[in-house]
């Protein structure tokens, strides 16, 4: 069976083990059979937004830095995991978070954590966030700044600078005193480790590079493991980190048969309790910490068994923002457009949007690394150098480049960033107005992550796709039927602005194409001999 050819299954919610009363609801869902807790999940739409102040539990002090940081509510998705991971026998099982992009899923994850390690008593590395980009662990680490030194918690970063500049940052050296005849001497050749983090935010192949070579970093204290963006970090190696991670911190097999008999009734009578406390409780040699709890969190989910498996998860608890018959949602506060146009005529539809969006934010997807580039050329080029009305963002740029463009495009000092699919997956950006798909998406899922970028945090956006007409078929089957509220409305643009645009346009394409710049871009050469009639045919 596809990920995508799921059957429709009626089933019934349990009842949610929460603080607050969340009532069982009949749902239909899909999903493969062999992965029965994800045809049950949770629903985050069950919960309404949550003032701060009324939290349950929350401790003071990140009440008062949630405030500080003009966070007055909790959305949804962060009342159900608050709920799941502080409510009774939250932290024995392993959430799984699908939620919309721009749902707030990443303080979902945070403030449990932080509130959890607030009584730490020795600084230990125990919360590993791990995600697939540098610029979304910047990102993160950003919401942990919020929270952390409210409590008196340290957060890392890896992945910005060199392996060896990072080292010192996690980790510190003490000297181990040893006694000889009531005296002391300084033991330089064995020394004693610290931590100087108690969560780190990486990305997996620089958290690879410390565990290899950083002497003194280890996972082997880990209490919590987010992995954040897990379709992209389970789709792709990345030096092994999972296997490598996991291999550390499973718990070994040392049960005889009556004590595993023994967990077996306690479990049975209520009490969790995994292999790792039990071997702390019963005073065996092994591991001394809790389980490792894990966050799984997406917007795109995968439901592949193989996939999941990978994860080795405890108990998995599933949520969803509802159980509909399709798969992806998007943001309810996002409105949809489609502009079915020429091949030769869609730079001269997207200046023509861009006019009438005057100079709200605006992102520009494009299929590919290089033709990003080139609509970025053709479009500075026709806003005639104008550094302020448009900017690039793609992996082909050093990282340094793309921080600046994303920083100045958040500023507000750049109105239209033009960007490929590095930027669709959690870059969180407030103030969006508009996403322009300048190209049409292959894949349901990354038009959900494209469109994303807008309608955040319960601000109005809107998502505007070009398209030519073989493409339209395309994108109504294989886009809008999957997705829940896929519904998208026809866009027209007045012909006289686009008249009135074309010679300003002509002249910057010509202008690329002196330069030699223009390859691949050759369907734009002639907008010239383009006659404008049915702009929108």
């Amino acid at each position: 069976m596809g990920e995508e050819d799921h059957e429709n299954i009626t089933v019934t919610l349990p009842e949610a083990m929460t603080m607050g009363t969340v009532a069982p609801k009949v749902v239909k869902t899909k999903g493969p059979p062999v992965l029965p807790w994800m045809r049950s999940p949770l629903e985050i739409s069950v919960h309404e937004p949550q003032p701060v102040s009324e939290v349950p539990l929350l401790d003071p002090r990140l009440q008062e830095a949630l405030q500080k940081a003009g966070i007055e509510a909790l959305f949804p998705v962060q009342v159900a995991v608050w709920n799941q991971v502080l409510g009774p026998g939250g932290r024995e099982r392993d959430l799984c978070v699908c939620s919309p992009t721009g749902s707030g899923k990443t303080l979902s994850f945070a403030l449990p954590i932080v509130q959890l390690l607030s009584t730490r008593v020795l600084r230990r590395l125990r919360a590993l966030v791990v995600l697939p980009t540098r610029d979304l662990a910047v990102q993160v680490k950003t919401v942990f700044d919020i929270l952390a030194p409210a409590v008196g918690l340290s957060v890392g970063l890896v992945g910005q600078s060199t392996v060896a500049a990072e080292a010192g940052e996690l980790v510190k050296t003490k000297s181990r005193m040893i006694h000889s005849f009531g005296s002391q001497k300084s033991s330089e050749s064995n020394p004693v480790f610290e931590s100087c983090v108690d969560i780190l935010v990486a990305t997996p192949g620089r958290l690879m590079d410390h565990l290899k070579s950083t002497p003194g970093f280890t996972v082997e204290h880990l209490q919590y493991l987010v992995v954040d963006e897990t379709d992209r970090l389970l789709r792709q190696d990345y030096q092994s980190w999972l296997p490598n991670v996991l291999q550390v911190i499973q718990i070994p097999e040392r049960f005889d048969d009556s004590s595993r008999r023994k967990a077996q009734c306690l479990q049975g009578v209520g009490t969790v309790l995994t292999r790792r406390r039990w071997c702390l409780e019963r005073g065996l040699k092994g591991r001394v910490h809790p389980r490792v709890m894990k966050f799984v969190l997406s917007a795109t989910l995968t439901k592949d068994p193989a996939k999941i498996a990978q994860l080795d998860l405890y108990c998995p608890l599933y949520l969803a923002p509802s159980a509909e018959e399709n798969r992806y949602q998007l943001p309810k506060e996002l409105k949809a457009f489609k502009l079915m146009t020429k091949a030769t005529k869609k730079s001269l539809v997207l200046v023509a949007l861009l006019e009438q969006f005057q100079k709200q934010p605006t992102i520009i997807f494009n299929a590919s690394v290089e033709a990003t580039h080139q609509l970025f050329l053709l479009l500075r080029n026709f806003y005639d150098g104008d550094e302020s009305r448009v900017t690039e963002y793609s992996s082909r740029q050093p990282q340094h480049i793309r921080r600046k463009a994303l920083a100045d495009f958040m500023a507000g000092k750049v109105h239209v960033l033009v960007a490929s699919d590095a930027m669709t997956r959690g870059m969180d950006v407030e103030g969006v107005a508009n996403v322009i798909n300048f190209d049409v998406p292959v894949y349901a899922k990354t038009y959900v992550h494209r469109v994303g970028r807008t309608a955040r945090a319960g601000q109005a956006g809107r998502a505007f796709t070009l398209l030519v007409k073989k493409e339209a078929r395309h994108f109504k089957k294989e886009l809008l039927s999957k997705l829940e509220n896929g519904d998208c409305e026809d866009y027209e643009l007045p012909i006289a602005l686009m008249e009135e645009l074309l010679p300003r346009l002509t002249a910057a394409q010509e202008l690329l194409n002196e330069d030699g710049t223009a390859e691949g871009n050759s369907k734009d050469g002639d907008l010239a001999k383009e006659v404008i009639s049915e702009p929108n045919t």
